[in-house]
């Protein structure tokens, strides 16, 4: 039985937001007259990927399902796919094959001890495992406590854990803590974008995402513009609520885990020298003091 997601919709409005995005002169093509949409037309992109117009508009339309990996590659690179975009849309031609077994949906797994035992190892730096959907599935005590508003948050998700996309659009406290808000908006709807292209039959992928379109205008016009994101790293400013104002450093690793789940480590720190780095000090120094605080102390019989 074929088991396949309908995502022809997703594929169109991809394609043609890309195809949107590119002007003739970009691709060396020359230009006359005024033109009626943004960007390349379809028999543009078509001249450009070597295929007929016919077959370039079928694909677009979202009749992607027996097309080539080549013909996917010559679209790509007609369009000027970043490495991110062209793993998206290979995801979506993956999808849209037609499936010979009921596809096995991804199990959440818990985390391992060990990494637990690697993200306490980190005293000085944040550090967080996320899945696919943003959920804060394992964190170290610096991490808890940089990120106390997103714990603290009323829009926690499933299983009582703390999830940065609910957070992020869901609660009015985000704009404040994360100093560049819009910024922070449009990257983690990209990162959903590409987690649902790689994984389409996350029922709770789509749930989170149908919450999201729902309450949040913000979200629904970052989703709209079809970017796609899957490598995380930067700098990111915070407003924090005990030490000020911080401007760190993070970067996302692959986490690879069971059942073909991968999270991503997540981890922040502050360039040597710096206000931010003796604020973030202050911040470590006052989770472990909460820390030990909080352990049970072994009384004398």
């Amino acid at each position: 039985m074929d088991q396949r997601p309908d995502n022809r919709s997703e594929i169109r409005d991809f394609l043609a937001s890309r195809r949107a995005k590119i002007t003739p002169e970009q691709v060396g093509l020359p230009t006359s007259g005024r033109r009626r949409v943004p960007g390349l037309r379809r028999e543009e992109v078509a001249v450009l990927a070597g295929v007929s117009t016919e077959w370039y508009t079928r694909l677009e339309k979202g009749h992607i399902s027996g097309v080539s990996e080549d013909v996917v590659d010559a679209v790509a690179r007609a369009l000027h796919l970043g490495e991110d975009e062209r793993t998206y849309l290979f995801d979506l031609a993956r999808s849209a094959r037609p499936a010979h077994r009921t596809p096995s949906r991804r199990k959440d797994v818990e985390v391992a001890p060990r990494v637990q035992w690697l993200l306490d190892s980190m005293t000085m730096s944040s550090a967080s495992v996320q899945n696919g959907r943003m959920d804060v599935v394992a964190s170290n005590a610096l991490a808890r406590a940089l990120f106390a508003p997103v714990f603290a948050s009323e829009t926690t998700g499933r299983r009582g854990r703390a999830n940065i996309a609910r957070y992020i659009f869901l609660d009015p406290g985000a704009h404040h803590f994360f100093a560049d808000w819009d910024a922070a908006a449009a990257a983690t709807a990209a990162l959903l974008r590409a987690e649902a292209g790689r994984e389409p039959h996350d029922r709770a992928l789509r749930e989170l995402i149908g919450e999201l379109s729902t309450l949040s205008p913000g979200f629904r016009a970052q989703w709209a513009a079809h970017d796609v994101r899957i490598r995380h790293d930067g700098v990111k400013r915070l407003r924090h609520p005990e030490v000020g104002h911080l401007e760190l450093t993070y970067q996302s690793l692959d986490l690879p885990m069971s059942n073909r789940a991968v999270h991503d480590l997540t981890i922040y720190t502050a360039e040597p020298g710096t206000t931010s780095e003796d604020r973030l000090k202050l911040l470590a120094s006052l989770a472990a003091t909460r820390s030990r605080a909080s352990e049970p102390t072994n009384q004398p019989r």
